[in-house]
């Protein structure tokens, strides 16, 4: 059936699987460009806001603790300024009063915690105890919640001090405002180097992975409408250059072959049309003075 078809529409049909070719592997090759900048953008806009958590954990420590430690003993109720989970929860907290931020998650979630806020959810949980089982470092990925996509970053808290213990070793040791503000049924019995949380951070990815579906279907379409209109003026070429000057020299031969020896095949080119033409004209001249030799016996 195929070499039944005309020349210009087996080109066509050539052309056409070409495209579908390019399209398919563009397309492709595209989504895993876009895809891969879509995630690097969310993983370091999820990277800035932890480390800036950890240098607001940082300050705590060293510089606002120092000074109202003290204070713990004497006060009524507890102090939680002086927690570094604490400062970097609430500074966070603030950071989500903006438009701009306000899908963004941060939470120490831990298993055990004094402040029931920070109590871990089954997801949480889950991370937690995967930081225990292993020594990886950090976990990273996609997940879907009711508001939309988001992707997460979280890195496992452990106990690194023994300062921290004065608050979470056991009721007894700890100071009378923690027990006063928390009771003594949560965040105790903590131990030196054990993991007891996550550190974890949410951000917003729907819209950004969304923008790059986008661009991928623009891009996309721009480079289908140069690939559709690359093969329509290469169809003027060939109509013009070959299938034109090809359907003339056929019909030309058919009258030469019925007798006709005044055609003239007209040569308008030195590429592999015009020396076709100027074959042609050869032996339209053999044959018109092999016609004369019979006719003159």
């Amino acid at each position: 059936m195929f070499n039944n078809l005309k020349l210009g529409v087996k080109l066509n049909l050539l052309l056409a699987a070409i495209l579908l070719l390019l399209m398919i592997t563009i397309g492709a090759t595209l989504s895993i460009v876009i895809q891969g900048y879509a995630e690097e953008v969310v993983t370091e806009k999820a990277l800035l806001l932890i480390e800036t958590m950890n240098s607001v954990r940082n300050y705590t420590s060293t510089q606002v603790n120092p000074e109202l430690a003290s204070r713990l003993e004497t006060e009524e109720l507890f102090l939680p300024q002086t927690v570094p989970a604490y400062s970097s929860r609430e500074v966070f907290e603030y950071l989500r009063n903006s438009d701009r931020y306000r899908n963004f998650f941060y939470k120490e979630a831990t298993l055990n915690p004094t402040n029931l806020r920070d109590k871990a959810d089954s997801f949480e949980a889950e991370i937690i105890n995967s930081f225990r089982n292993d020594s990886q470092q950090q976990q990273q990925g996609f997940r879907n919640i009711p508001g939309g996509e988001i992707f997460y970053i979280a890195r496992p808290l452990s106990v690194t001090k023994e300062s921290c213990l004065r608050c979470h070793g056991s009721p007894e040791e700890a100071p009378a405002s923690l027990l006063a503000t928390y009771g003594t049924d949560n965040g105790f019995g903590w131990k030196l180097n054990e993991i007891v949380g996550a550190q974890v951070i949410s951000v917003p990815a729907s819209q950004v992975l969304e923008d790059a579906r986008r661009l991928r279907l623009l891009v996309v379409g721009k480079i289908l409408i140069f690939l559709v209109l690359a093969v329509v003026l290469l169809n003027v070429f060939l109509k013009f250059v070959i299938t034109n000057p090809i359907n003339e020299m056929s019909h030309l031969s058919k009258k030469l072959s019925m007798g006709d020896l005044d055609v003239e095949f007209e040569q308008k080119s030195n590429d592999e049309i015009g020396i076709l033409a100027a074959s042609l004209n050869r032996l339209k001249a053999s044959l018109k003075i092999a016609m004369e030799m019979l006719d003159s016996k």
